[in-house]
């Protein structure tokens, strides 16, 4: 059973095998918390949550780390900004508000939490002290113009752009930092001296006067501290591929660290055909898309299409996740209810059914899964493919449900159960019935549509149909359809 991921330094599908047999180390860019987060950063966090599933499920001991960029020149840009327009929020309030609501957010998805989310602002020491190895090693020089700046000297390390497939003569400018006291317009910043325009509070003491940490060493920092100078997997958006980490990679090789073996993007997302972006005015904020549908609906879409594709959002992309979601439920539905009535016939029965209702929480094996799924997901994590084996199950399951046919339906409800479970999208585990509302409310709901369906079955025994078709219409009315079968009468939503 061999791993296959798209390398992008490689730009191959290549063998993935863990530097650490039975162990894989992950480090994600995580958000610079600026402003609120959209729908293209609840894509990126869902997709390195997907495979870290996919690895624990084929036993693997997996550590990811997700950073937080809290400091940074937008940041401090729109604290100003803020406070020009009458606000008192420092910019570090304004960093750990915005954090929360990444936070919230990935919560809402039922995203894992990383193992560990490192902030910039509390590893200053280890960039500076990375800093200082690339400058006695010759790659990086403070600035000429006698301020604390230093910059990386792009000059001196040979295979900078290789990740990118660049030369270096057609690269741009680096636009991270002014041109001024740098050797090269393409260098790029380690260190930022401290501005007379920013606060006292945005800066920190270093060999080379006070200043604050460039974008790019922040992450090669972190990635060492916490998984080592050589770990197996980098991982972040495709929009970061250059500058971001192409920096990244010229600065920790440099530094003499083996740094990623494996480099790998997700793509990213489109709103009625054009690339979201912030000056189009078409950004989709993860508040809105959480408010418009169902937090695990939203997951199933966000999740539906290969990571590395564009994926496509319109008015009725959640629509439709929400029909194609239903489905699932529907079939989860039936199956149990099935499963309930078989065990009060049979001692085996009532042990199947506990095996079905018992969510996996994360305990899914390959042992469990359907060899077509799990070769889908070993093919580079091919969830269109992956997705189109759980509808597959579900249409097998509801055939066997009709069919009478109970040992088909287990099979078929253990295999939908543990690809869900891999996916994060059971939605019976707990952290939907916390995300969905009010579990109240809903026992509420269910006891008085139960009733009605009691007297519906009462008006039918007496042939009262006029009452029986009445109770059915109105229920139909509210948006709610009941479904006959030779256990009973089920109910669902629209």
């Amino acid at each position: 059973m061999t791993q296959r991921i798209y390398d992008t330094h490689e730009q191959a599908v290549v063998d993935f095998v863990p530097q650490h047999a039975g162990t894989v180390g992950i480090y994600v860019c995580g958000p610079t918390v600026q402003s609120s987060p959209h729908i293209g950063h609840l894509r990126s966090a869902l997709v390195y949550d997907q495979m870290r599933r996919w690895f624990r499920a084929t036993g693997h001991d997996v550590t990811l780390i997700r950073n937080v960029t809290d400091i940074d020149d937008k940041i401090l840009d729109n604290a100003r900004i803020a406070a020009e327009a009458g606000g008192s929020e420092q910019w570090w309030a304004l960093a750990y508000r915005v954090e929360r609501e990444f936070t919230d957010a990935y919560d809402a998805l039922g995203v894992l939490a990383p193992t560990y989310e490192p902030r910039a602002t509390a590893n200053i020491g280890e960039m500076i002290r990375l800093i200082e190895q690339l400058i006695k090693r010759g790659h990086a020089y403070q600035a000429n113009d006698g301020t604390a700046s230093v910059y990386f000297d792009t000059g001196s390390w040979p295979s900078y752009g290789s990740l990118t497939r660049q030369q270096r003569d057609q690269m741009e400018d680096a636009a991270d930092s002014e041109p001024v006291g740098k050797r090269d317009p393409r260098d790029f910043a380690l260190w930022k001296a401290h501005r007379d325009t920013e606060p006292e509070s945005a800066s920190w003491p270093s060999p080379w006067g006070v200043g604050r940490p460039g974008w790019h060493i922040e992450c090669s920092a972190m990635a060492a501290r916490y998984l080592g100078d050589s770990f197996d997997i980098h991982g972040g958006g495709l929009d970061l591929r250059f500058p971001h980490h192409e920096n990244e990679l010229a600065q920790s090789r440099a530094a003499g660290q083996g740094f990623a073996r494996h480099w790998i993007h997700n793509g990213l997302v489109n709103t009625g055909g054009q690339k979201m972006s912030k000056s189009l005015g078409n950004s989709l904020f993860a508040a809105d898309l959480l408010g418009s549908a169902r937090p695990i609906v939203l997951r199933y879409f966000l999740g539906s299409a290969h990571y590395r594709s564009t994926l496509e959002y319109s008015a009725g992309s959640l629509d439709e996740a929400a029909a194609a979601f239903e489905r699932i439920e529907g079939f989860l539905a039936r199956a149990e209810e099935y499963m309930v009535a078989a065990a009060e016939d049979r001692a085996a029965g009532e042990a199947a059914a506990e095996l079905y209702l018992a969510p996996l929480d994360g305990a899914a094996t390959v042992d469990s899964l359907p060899a077509e799924f799990t070769a889908a997901m070993l093919d580079d994590f091919s969830i269109p493919q992956a997705l189109a084996v759980l509808h597959e199950a579900v249409r097998a399951g509801n055939t066997a449900i009709d069919a009478g046919d109970g040992d088909e339906l287990l099979h078929r409800a253990i295999e939908v159960v543990a690809m869900l479970d891999v996916l994060g999208l059971d939605p019976r585990d707990s952290v939907w019935g916390a995300a969905s509302g009010n579990a109240a409310a809903d026992t509420a709901l269910d006891a008085l549509i139960v009733g009605l369906i009691e007297q519906r079955a009462d008006a039918r025994a007496h042939k009262d149909f006029a009452t029986s078709d009445a109770i059915r219409d109105r229920l139909a009315g509210a948006g709610i359809i009941l479904e006959d079968n030779p256990n009973g009468t089920r109910w669902s939503l629209i």
